[in-house]
């Protein structure tokens, strides 16, 4: 007897985008930048971000059903917050760097910042 595999989502996509992507990702966004202006280590915003990632899995299972202690959909969301988190505190760092260091550095994207020539 064999049996077909299938995916049962928690959630329906449209509650992942709105909880995670959007509420958790912008609050991530703002932890990001928060840290870069203050110029903590990326550890701890891995760390900070470890606990928001408990809050949007509450959200998940108070507002929507969801399993509030699910290892998988746990780390799930936790990829989706770092990379917001990160991505927010790579963006505030490359303005900081192209700004408070400019005769040293300048802006290259969005993310990034380049030596100066000479």
């Amino acid at each position: 007897m064999e049996r077909e595999l299938t995916w049962v989502w928690e959630v329906s996509a449209w509650e992942f985008a709105f909880v995670t992507v959007i509420l958790g990702g912008g609050a991530a966004w703002l932890t990001g930048r928060a840290m870069a202006n203050t110029w903590q280590p990326g550890w701890l915003l891995a760390c900070y971000l470890a606990l928001l990632t408990g809050a949007v899995r509450f959200i998940h299972f108070a507002l929507f059903s969801g399993t509030l202690i699910s290892p998988w959909y746990y780390c799930v969301d936790l990829v989706v917050l770092l990379a917001f988190g990160f991505a927010g505190m790579r963006h505030t760092r490359a303005g900081q760097m192209a700004r408070q260091y400019s005769f040293l550095f300048a802006r290259a994207g969005p993310l990034g910042w380049t030596r100066r020539p000479g």
